[in-house]
C-alpha cells in the first residue's frame, strides 16, 4: 500500500470515532436531557453536576467510540459515575439525599410513560437506578445487572417494586392535584360571587 493510500485509510478510520469536541458538543446541545438523567439517578444537584463533569472527562479520555454511538456513550458514562457516587445495592431501602431541583414535576424526556420526575425521585436508590436504566434508557436487564453488579433476579424484583411504587406515588399526586384544583375552583367561585354588576344602584342616576 502506498503512503498516500495508507494515510487516506488512517484518516477515514480516525474520522469514524467521536472526538473530545464531539462529546463537548453533545453535552452542550443535550445538557438538559443529560442533567435530568444525572439528577434522576443522584437526587441531588451537586452530585448530578459532579457526574456530568466526570462523564465529560471520561468520554474525552476513555476508549474510542463510533460517532453514532457518542450520545448513548455519554449517557452510559453518566450512569456509571452515578453508580460510583451512590453505590446502590439491592435490599438497601434508603434515599441518598433530599431532592431539590427545578426539574421536579416536569415530564420525563424520552419516556412513553406519563410518570413525573417527582414520582421517580420517591423510589429508593436501587429501584430508581433500575427504573431509569431499564425503562427510561432501554437497557437490557442483563446489562443493568452487569453495571450494578447484582443478579438478574435482583433486577427483576427491583423493577416490580419500582412500578408498584410509581403507581402508588401517581395515585397520591393525582389526589393532591384534585384537591388543589377543587380548592382553586372554590376560591374563584367565592371571589366572583359579588360582581360589580350586582352592586345596588344607590345614588346613581338612571
Amino acid at each position: 500500500m502506498t503512503e498516500p493510500a495508507y494515510l487516506q485509510v488512517w484518516e477515514n478510520s480516525a474520522n469514524r470515532y467521536a472526538t473530545r469536541e464531539d462529546f463537548c458538543r453533545i453535552f452542550a446541545e443535550h445538557l438538559d436531557e443529560l442533567y435530568q438523567l444525572a439528577f434522576l439517578l443522584t437526587r441531588a444537584p451537586v452530585k448530578a453536576e459532579r457526574c456530568l463533569v466526570a462523564s465529560i472527562e471520561d468520554c474525552a479520555t476513555g476508549s474510542p467510540v463510533f460517532r453514532p454511538w457518542a450520545r448513548s456513550w455519554a449517557k452510559r458514562n453518566i450512569i456509571k459515575n452515578a453508580i460510583r457516587e451512590l453505590k446502590p445495592r439491592p435490599g438497601h431501602s434508603y434515599l441518598s439525599s433530599p431532592r431539590t431541583s427545578s426539574h421536579v414535576g416536569q415530564p420525563l424526556n424520552g419516556s412513553s410513560q406519563c410518570f413525573q420526575i417527582a414520582a421517580v425521585l420517591e423510589l429508593v436508590d436501587f429501584e430508581r437506578f433500575v427504573f431509569a436504566m431499564c425503562v427510561l434508557e432501554n437497557y437490557s436487564q442483563h446489562d443493568c445487572a452487569l453495571l450494578l453488579e447484582c443478579s438478574l433476579s435482583a433486577i427483576r424484583e427491583a423493577s416490580a417494586r419500582a412500578f408498584a411504587g410509581l403507581v402508588d406515588a401517581s395515585r397520591r399526586f393525582l389526589s393532591l392535584n384534585q384537591a388543589f384544583m377543587k380548592n382553586k375552583v372554590e376560591r374563584t367561585h367565592s371571589a366572583n360571587r359579588f360582581s360589580p354588576a350586582d352592586e345596588p344602584l344607590v345614588g346613581k342616576q338612571l
